[in-house]
């Protein structure tokens, strides 16, 4: 990609959202805003979820140049440290993960240094809210209760590590297999988002949602290191500043949006439940004792350290 005489294409993705989704409006907005910021001098593509394969093959072609700008849920695969964005109960409230997760704030300032390692440009988060457990025939409020239940995870560590933890035995699933895995008895329930997307995809399949808040999901917007090194600086402020509007949105919206959500799901027949705070505090107090020590080996004690001094006091 070159900013020559000709107009710069940007190509736009996302590995987690249909056209008409919430990911899918923020990347198209995203794009268009950059168009409009430049006057069309700089022409964005935009490809939706499953348009260049799934979630790992959608991070590679970022990392390798092949798509410009993203908005996706990080992969681990190129460095194990951006795991740290699914530290379990790292904050327990919307006002302790807002303030940490906003340019400034110390998860921010974590995210921004590792990306640029593995040659990517992080503008920051898409935060979506708190997620849960989505299940079928049985559902559980507590350590105990979730024994023999089989719920589907995300692969990145430590998603099933901090399932476990909460008493689910569980299996890794690509996202895009996540309907089958539930259709075919592989899996009773789905455990690693808002509960927007277990309503969209699967209410047909799953009756109760447990807002266990195990880790506080976010998208992140990023752009590929060397695209980003290639612009003018013009083009840069361009891009930068429409994505700083996309997310200022989402942290606006992504309150209400779970919360019209959870509303939705209710009246489509989804049964939903949220714990007390000393429920949280069970589920929290057995994920760090059993989760944090496995991370300080993978992500390293440092990171792990300035997580301790900032998490939420249980």
């Amino acid at each position: 990609m070159s900013a020559s005489a000709q107009a710069l294409t940007l190509k736009l993705a996302t590995d987690s959202g249909t056209q008409g989704s919430p990911a899918g409006d923020a990347l198209k907005k995203w794009g268009e805003l950059i168009e409009q910021k430049s006057g069309g001098a700089i022409e964005t593509r935009v490809y939706y979820q499953n348009e260049l394969g799934g979630q790992q093959e959608v991070f590679d072609l970022h990392v390798a140049g092949d798509v410009d700008l993203m908005l996706n849920w990080p992969m681990t695969s190129y460095d194990k440290r951006i795991g740290v964005i699914y530290t379990p109960y790292m904050t327990l409230s919307w006002d302790e993960a807002l303030n940490a997760y906003s340019p400034g704030g110390w998860v921010n300032n974590l995210l921004g240094g590792i990306y640029q390692d593995i040659g990517l440009k992080f503008f920051g988060p898409w935060p979506e809210g708190f997620n849960g457990v989505a299940t079928r025939g049985k559902y559980a409020m507590n350590i105990a209760d979730a024994e023999g239940l089989k719920v589907r995870t995300m692969t990145v560590f430590p998603a099933p590590q901090t399932m476990q933890a909460l008493g689910y035995q569980t299996a890794a699933i690509d996202w895009g297999e996540v309907y089958t895995a539930l259709q075919t008895g592989v899996v009773d329930g789905e455990a690693g988002n808002v509960i927007y997307w277990d309503y969209e995809y699967f209410r047909d399949s799953l009756d109760y949602y447990v807002q266990t808040k195990h880790f506080f999901m976010t998208g992140v917007l990023s752009a590929n290191l060397d695209a980003w090194d290639s612009m003018s600086d013009d083009e840069k402020k361009i891009v930068s500043d429409a994505a700083i509007e996309i997310m200022s949105d989402q942290f606006k919206a992504a309150k209400e949006q779970d919360e019209h959500y959870i509303a939705e799901a209710q009246k489509a027949g989804m049964k939903y439940f949220e714990p007390s705070d000393e429920q949280v505090r069970e589920f929290a107090k057995a994920a760090r004792e059993k989760v944090w020590p496995q991370m300080d080996q993978e992500i390293g004690s440092e990171i792990m350290d300035t997580i301790r001094t900032n998490a939420s006091p249980l």
